[in-house]
């Protein structure tokens, strides 16, 4: 499936936090809002080989051209945040998937006595909706904080004034235990009742700031007329609703209609803008954008012209700006920056979601640069004459000079070519030198390409600085091979390219692709011979003086070694007790590398 593998960089680069995602198709339309506990897990899921076998959600992933996201502070205000722009865009995926079902939502009758109940039927004769909610129990969470709140009835009766008065109704165990006034019955008002469904509405609109305002309202009333008893019943609702509230983002009621704006710098001159509308303390809209900032414009010009643009795109009319940049305030407007509490949480939030999107546009920026390109900016980085399609690096390693080995790493276009790698057991040196290690290698490895007539790299390179650099091009001076290979080392301390007879090293952007490559390339080198040089010391860990007698084979020696644990211990044995063990002939080739020193 050539989509699924293109969106897989996208959906792993997702954060794993709270938040909402879009998926948009090739026109830039939005075609799918959900939201997610962790936007990674959640996203990937679509991409796994058991959803993709379902039909439809086969098609949704099919139409995908671009992951959009917005980070929020829990999964309650991704759940505002995202039926507030489902009812805005209207996906048609919204509707189209979950087998054939539309998504449940709240419908508030309009009925005498109104109920609240969750539905998939979208009847509007009936009453008014709320939704439609893709969590089946997000949606049912919220209406247990509606149910705990107010006594709603939940019978289906036609409670008309001439049913009531006629009696032909009777309360149920609902009344008994709590959970219902009795309407049915007469025994509440329908002007209260119509109060706490006006409540429950605001609730399902998210404007739980306003219900809690109303229930302190109601507790200092009560208070004051000495009904202390319906006092603390409101009070017990505050505390319910603020336990509620601790799963969502409001945390101060003073939070309500604000807009949220944040800027960060990115790469040469572009600008990273997040907006967040705030309306009764819930997320209802949020967009990041990038802008190129003109010669001769400051950020705050660029910062002052996108907060206007913005505010007018989604309509807004709030009179207070929060925003991490001093911006010159303007009519009717309050533009502050807070540097502590609940408005400061707004501006991390913000910001937070800035940097995912700075850091996704680098990273899309990154992958849309072919190898081809990144060693063109190599040529130009190191001013070499050809393009380096084929690059060889060499690194030493031992441990205090024991088991000395080299490696030497090949990449061909920017990647590794694997088969082109090689290993080196050092011959001519003895103890930790590490250049003519170096020299010896490389004379070595272009000897042999030079006699058997085989191409040379466009690039060699060596891991370490000056010395190393110094040692390697001796021995291309002794193959009469100086000058037409390009050589260079990198020092690892500062990451500084060194050239032959040039002593100011050269220093490349550390976020540059071309040193990126360079240091990847060093990389392999060192981890290739760092794994050769452990495998060779493990495999001399095993060896014995007795491997060069002759007659002693593998099977004899661990027999020997067995028996008698050191070859000590071996020296000072008798001849019977050595007959006895290997056998005769076997004892004697023995005791002949013992006379002899051999042993």
């Amino acid at each position: 499936m050539k989509f699924q593998q293109y969106k897989k960089e996208e959906y792993l680069n997702l954060p794993d936090k709270p938040g909402i995602y879009k998926f948009l198709n090739t026109n830039n339309e939005i075609i799918y809002i959900g939201k997610a506990k962790d936007l990674r897990k959640r996203v990937s899921s679509y991409f796994t080989k058991t959803q993709l076998e379902n039909r439809k959600t086969y098609r949704l992933v099919s139409e995908i051209s671009k992951i959009e996201f917005v980070i929020v502070f829990s999964e309650f205000d991704a759940l505002l945040l995202e039926n507030n722009l489902i009812k805005e865009f209207q996906p048609k995926y919204n509707i189209l998937l979950k087998d054939d079902k539309s998504f449940p939502s709240i419908c508030v009758t309009n009925e005498r006595f109104p109920r609240i109940y969750s539905t998939r039927r979208i009847d509007k004769s009936k009453g008014e909706y709320f939704g439609p909610y893709t969590s089946v129990k997000a949606m049912n969470g919220v209406l247990d904080l509606i149910r705990e709140l107010y006594k709603i009835r939940t019978c289906k009766f036609n409670l008309s004034k001439k049913n009531i008065k006629d009696g032909k109704f009777r309360i149920c165990l609902e009344y008994h235990i709590g959970n219902c006034l009795g309407p049915c019955e007469g025994l509440q008002e329908e002007v209260d009742y119509l109060e706490d469904i006006a409540s429950a509405k605001q609730i399902l609109k998210g404007g739980i700031v306003v219900v809690k305002r109303t229930f302190q309202e109601k507790m200092q009333k009560a208070s004051i007329n000495l009904n202390f008893e319906l006092a603390q019943t409101f009070k017990d609702k505050l505390e319910f609703l603020e336990k509620f509230q601790t799963k969502s983002l409001i945390v101060n009621q003073k939070i309500t209609n604000t807009d949220v704006f944040t800027i960060t710098e990115g790469v040469k001159n572009f600008l990273f803008i997040n907006y967040m509308k705030i309306e009764n303390g819930a997320i209802i809209n949020s967009e990041t954008v990038e802008v190129t900032k003109r010669v001769n414009e400051s950020n705050e010009d660029v910062f002052r012209f996108v907060i206007f643009d913005l505010r007018r795109k989604y309509q807004s009319t709030n009179t207070e700006i929060l925003t991490n940049e001093q911006v010159e305030e303007w009519e009717n407007v309050i533009i502050s920056q807070p540097k502590i509490g609940d408005k400061k949480k707004l501006i991390d939030l913000s910001l937070k979601n800035s940097f995912f999107y700075k850091k996704e546009k680098i990273s899309e920026e990154e992958a849309k640069t072919p190898n081809q390109t990144v060693l063109e900016i190599l040529k130009k980085d190191l001013g070499l004459k050809s393009l380096p399609i084929h690059i060889e690096c060499f690194d030493n390693s031992n441990i205090q000079g024991t088991n000395p080995v080299a490696s030497m790493v090949c990449f061909k276009h920017g990647k590794p070519s694997k088969s082109d790698y090689r290993k080196f057991n050092i011959r001519t040196v003895t103890g930790p030198d590490d250049f003519s290690s170096m020299n010896e290698v490389v004379a070595r490895r272009y000897g042999r390409l030079k006699n058997e007539q085989l191409p040379f790299p466009d690039l060699i390179v060596i891991d370490g600085g000056k010395g190393q650099l110094n040692a390697a091009s001796d021995a291309l001076k002794e193959l009469g091979l100086y000058g037409s290979i390009p050589i260079i080392g990198i020092a690892k301390k500062l990451e500084e390219i060194y050239y032959p007879e040039d002593e100011l090293p050269l220093l490349i952007g550390k976020r540059s692709v071309s040193l990126k490559l360079i240091q990847r390339i060093r990389d392999e080198a060192h981890r290739f011979a760092i794994t050769f040089h452990r495998n060779k010391r493990s495999k001399l860990s095993f060896n014995s003086s007795l491997d060069s007698i002759k007659g002693i084979g593998p099977r004899t020696k661990n027999t020997l070694l067995k028996e008698f644990g050191s070859i000590k211990r071996l020296k000072n044995s008798n001849e019977k007790e050595l007959i006895n063990l290997i056998g005769k002939s076997k004892t004697n080739y023995l005791i002949k590398a013992i006379k002899k020193g051999e042993l």
